[in-house]
């Protein structure tokens, strides 16, 4: 969590020190990705539990029983890393048409520690009256501003295609986040019912 910070004030010597670091695509993901998911559903399940989330089209306040807030949260963290995992590997086969050298180890590092603004924001979610859009905006945005030093460090691209290889992987942050942002925000503000859905009939009490 406090890399996060380092990576929006000091993103190049942050950088650096992640690309010299060479450590592993596993212990990237145990030690960095999972716990960073799991600080953020954690903190936003605590909020749906204690306080709710407001639903703007119902003007009210939704309140989310334990047993919902821990099956929510458990679909968004697969969500999460599934959105990183993907985005890495979307990333890889756009810098091998670069005609780039970079391994799935390079693109997940980048991914996974670019990502870390927008997983860092989210813990303001855990407000009631905090709309989800605002925080994937923000969390967004800051992951661009990191990515802009993180890309030439992590990827090595050519010097002729490193601004292509930024622009490819704004675009793929981007669209992965917002999609995963959707489909979280739609349940939250009471757009989709769950209660009524294949799923639910197939498994009673999953959304109770």
């Amino acid at each position: 969590m406090i890399k996060a910070f380092f990576l929006i004030f000091e993103p190049m010597v942050t950088w650096d020190r992640i690309a010299q670091a060479r450590r592993s695509l596993a212990a990237v993901f145990i030690t960095y990705l999972m716990p960073m998911v799991l600080i953020t559903v954690s903190v936003e399940g605590w909020g749906l539990y204690h306080w709710g989330k407001w639903q703007t089209q119902f003007q009210k306040l939704k309140d989310f029983p334990a047993n919902t807030v821990i099956t929510y949260e458990a679909i968004q963290t697969l969500l999460l890393v599934g959105m990183v995992l993907v985005s890495a590997l979307v990333l890889l086969r756009i810098a091998q048409t670069f005609g780039g050298r970079c391994s799935y180890l390079q693109t997940f590092k980048l991914i996974a520690y670019g990502f870390s603004p927008l997983f860092l924001v989210r813990l303001l979610d855990a407000g009631p009256s905090v709309p989800p859009a605002a925080t994937w905006a923000l969390g967004v945005l800051l992951t661009i501003w990191i990515l802009y030093q993180g890309v030439p460090r992590v990827l090595l691209p050519d010097p002729a295609h490193a601004f292509g290889m930024y622009l490819s992987s704004i675009i793929v942050v981007t669209l992965t986040s917002g999609l995963v942002r959707v489909m979280t925000a739609l349940y939250l503000l009471g757009y989709v019912d769950f209660h009524n859905s294949w799923l639910t009939h197939k498994f009673p009490g999953l959304f109770q």
